[in-house]
């Protein structure tokens, strides 16, 4: 899938951008089913991967690792559709290194608080370490969104700390967002979000009646290195065979 010039000049403009229509609502559904019972499958008591209302209710929160979980989940990720349009933005062959399903239940899926996830990747260069974010389902303001600090891709790394009570969820100083550059990113069902390592984002708490899945798959160039373990464990290298099969199988389709 080729792409479009102003989609690739609005990625480098503001740090994200949204490509309508990647896949098709059918193939979105049939993996936002198999996340929600694999990621049933696994969840378990916590608020890390399960979501909890104030009524007593749970719902998972999250998957990580979903290509190591099901062939289907790796044969999305690494479908030619999605790859071409990194590659675009990128401008060079990249792999995916690492992914996870967020699942945002109906009424309480839980918010994500601003970061910028070259916080937790440490890769090098920024530039060639993209997130793609593949909405299971519509995707509005109403059901938790990405939101974006527009711009905020060209600043550095900021320091991020835990935050109390989610030691998971790290967070610069919030003195340090403006939030006058927010904007919602709002996709349709099959759409992807792509978003640069350095750049802000949230998504708020889901208060309405509807999922809000997405499919967070992070991206590299071969020349990418990180100070951490990020692309030491990436899949192409912790499951190199794995990785050469599936990549095998889409080329085959």
């Amino acid at each position: 899938m080729d792409l479009d010039p102003t989609r690739y000049d609005e990625f480098w403009r503001r740090g994200w951008t949204v490509v309508e229509g990647v896949f098709g609502a059918a193939e979105a559904e049939t993996i936002a089913e198999l996340a929600t019972a694999l990621c049933a499958a696994k969840a378990k008591d916590d608020t890390y991967s399960t979501d909890h209302s104030e009524t007593g209710e749970s719902a998972p929160r999250k998957l990580d690792a979903p290509f190591l979980a099901h062939e289907d989940l790796r044969l999305f990720v690494l479908d030619h559709r999605l790859r071409g349009l990194v590659e675009g933005l990128i401008g060079k062959p990249a792999r995916v290194f690492t992914d996870q399903i967020l699942m945002k239940p109906p009424q309480f899926g839980s918010a994500k608080p601003y970061h910028q996830d070259n916080a937790y990747f440490q890769c090098d260069p920024g530039d060639e370490t993209i997130t793609a974010w593949i909405a299971l389902d519509d995707v509005g303001e109403h059901n938790g969104c990405l939101r974006y600090i527009d711009g905020s891709h060209r600043g550095p790394v900021l320091e991020h700390l835990p935050l109390p009570g989610e030691p998971y969820n790290k967070v610069p100083p919030p003195e340090l967002i403006d939030l006058e550059l927010e904007v919602p990113a709002c996709a349709g069902k099959g759409a992807v979000v792509f978003h640069h390592c350095h750049t802000l984002h949230t998504s708020h708490r889901n208060d309405s009646q509807r999922w809000r899945r997405g499919f967070a798959t992070h991206w590299a160039s071969h020349d990418v290195v990180s100070s951490n373990s990020t692309i030491d464990e990436g899949y192409y290298h912790s499951h190199t065979q794995l990785y050469a099969e599936t990549l095998a199988q889409t080329a085959a389709k």
